[in-house]
């Protein structure tokens, strides 16, 4: 699996397991809701400062959002 697709995969698995919408995410993170819907579709690659904002929001480690699953 590529680095996009496993940072796609964390996050929404991460806003989802913090009952937050797009919209919540986007907000306290400072971006728009369409740009979260893009990442989480592989769409683009996130910058890293927004990967920073976002792992702050969601409360975790950037790098915890790169780390591929068990699954994977």
């Amino acid at each position: 699996m590529k680095i996009r697709e496993t940072f796609a995969r964390s996050l929404r698995t991460l806003r989802q397991a913090r009952k937050m919408s797009l919209e919540e995410l986007a907000h306290r993170a400072g971006v728009d809701r369409a740009y979260i819907s893009s990442r989480e579709r592989c769409v683009y690659n996130p910058s890293i400062e927004v990967l920073d904002r976002l792992a702050a929001v969601l409360a975790v480690e950037p790098a915890d959002l790169l780390k591929k699953s068990d699954k994977e």
